[in-house]
């Protein structure tokens, strides 16, 4: 083998079966501390990411137990707005954009909550297509730490982040007087801090596979009971076409839950030209729909969205053909096959595990053939690392690896290579992100492809340099230019 080169407690099924009716009974005005505006002490943005970080010590923790009784303590701002709730694997964020972009594009005001982030952390919490203000981010904290506070004093865990940043998104979506919120899961579903609410109109089953075994189960089946357990009784429920074993469960809690299934098939698609830039397709009465997030999967995602704000018109919402063609038209997703330059072809994907990393293939085969090929690559410790590298190394001429950087579950580089090198005979462990797309560049040529995957994690810092290189870039054109 080639050596790389070195460059809450939970309390049980008791508390879940019960959780619905605490939701419901705690009235507003027990809304705990009730702060005049005036004396409150905000926080400043630097602040509030430092308080964030420093709460990524508690960790992750299952169960909706803590994230319950703060709600209830805030006065349970998520009760009375209605959700479209997504849950999966891989393609909830892009399946999240379309319909949010629909509904925006039909005249809702609509909220979006969304993880993981890739630029900046205020887009974890949207209202159309504004970011939460930093003002409106530190005044909510500020309220929520005071909950979090006394919580701690009664004897209760700490709320971990995404908790907080969850009770926060409710909290700023009541405020601001959303008529309808898409509600992104950070993990599973039965399970996960979003699953307090209780007026889900319609709940979202993206592609299910393989991803955080740790907390959701070694089987198919284990996590598509999780995923499931957004689903309330009598809601909408709008699958993807799943797996087999997925596909059971999906149907089966559905039926349990007296809810409407439909199924979202990509099958159905009918005329699709796929294209890096714009892909068409036909689907049900709709003829040459257009969407712009490059990546075959987008289309399946894509006809996902349209069958869940179809769903959403049999609960009362206008939605016309116009506001769908707009919606699918107009939306963007970053880190989805998303290019950053043309020559080279510099592209950034989030995929980072087994189900994700086999649609990237599919992607490069289909876009890329005959194309010389680098890679820089960014993992996980606790992903699927060896599945990721098997599905995708034999496309690559050479393969950088890099340490995802401000992640305490990042894998080193020099790790990562050394699992790459068993199979690839061309990766260099890279000291910094700065590095690896200053050597991309010197050993791509004008008609090559750089591909930047792994993790989202560490996305928007790539796009960022390759902003700030651009830049430089244009600086010195300029100044050859003046000459």
């Amino acid at each position: 083998m080639k050596q790389p080169s070195y460059r809450s407690r939970i309390r049980g099924e008791a508390f879940y079966k019960l959780l619905p009716i605490f939701v419901s009974q705690v009235p507003a005005a027990e809304s705990g501390l009730q702060i005049p505006a005036g004396r409150i002490k905000m926080y400043s943005y630097e602040e509030v990411l430092d308080q964030i970080e420093n709460g990524r010590r508690f960790g992750n923790r299952p169960g909706v137990e803590i994230t319950g009784i703060m709600l209830a303590q805030m006065g349970q701002p998520q009760n009375g707005m209605p959700f479209i709730h997504v849950a999966g694997t891989n393609g909830k964020g892009s399946t999240l954009a379309y319909i949010s972009g629909i509904l925006q594009a039909a005249g809702y005001r609509v909220g979006k909550y969304i993880s993981p982030v890739i630029i900046e952390y205020c887009e974890k919490i949207q209202i159309g297509k504004q970011k939460i203000t930093h003002k409106d981010l530190c005044e909510g904290l500020e309220i929520i730490k005071k909950h979090c506070d006394a919580m701690v004093n009664d004897g209760f865990h700490h709320p971990t982040p995404f908790e907080i940043e969850t009770a926060l998104a409710f909290w700023y979506f009541r405020e601001k007087q959303c008529d309808i919120v898409v509600l992104e899961t950070g993990m599973g579903g039965r399970e996960d801090a979003t699953n307090l609410i209780t007026t889900t109109q319609v709940a979202v089953l993206a592609s299910i596979g393989m991803d955080h075994m740790k907390f959701l189960g070694n089987s198919l089946e284990e996590i598509a009971a999780h995923k499931t357990g957004i689903c309330k009784p009598g809601c909408q429920v709008v699958s993807m076409r799943q797996k087999e074993a997925a596909q059971k469960v999906v149907e089966q809690t559905a039926a349990a839950l007296g809810c409407m299934l439909t199924i979202a098939d990509v099958a159905n698609a009918k005329h699709v030209k796929y294209g890096l830039k714009k892909q068409t397709f036909d689907y049900g009465n709709y003829k040459k729909l257009e969407i712009t997030l490059a990546g075959k999967f987008q289309v399946a995602n894509a006809v996902l969205a349209v069958e869940a704000v179809q769903a959403l018109g049999k609960c009362g919402y206008e939605i016309k053909e116009t506001a769908i063609r707009k919606g699918l038209k107009e939306t963007v997703w970053n880190g989805r096959l998303q290019i950053l330059e043309e020559h080279p072809l510099f592209i950034v994907d989030g995929a980072h595990n087994e189900d994700a990393a086999a649609k990237l293939a599919d992607s490069i085969e289909f876009y890329f053939t005959n194309k010389r090929i680098i890679y820089i690559m960014g993992m996980l410790k606790d992903k699927e690392v060896d599945r990721v590298i098997a599905l995708t190394e034999k496309y690559a001429d050479q393969i950088l690896t890099v340490t995802p950087p401000d992640n305490p579950r990042a894998m080193h580089a020099y790790d990562l290579a050394t699992e790459v090198a068993k199979v690839h005979p061309n990766v260099t462990a890279v000291d910094s992100l700065e590095e690896a797309v200053e050597l991309s560049h010197l050993l791509a040529g004008r008609d090559d492809v750089i591909l930047c995957f792994g993790s989202l994690s560490y996305l928007g810092r790539i796009q960022k340099l390759m902003e700030k290189r651009q830049t430089a870039g244009n600086k010195r054109k300029a100044k050859r230019g003046k000459w």
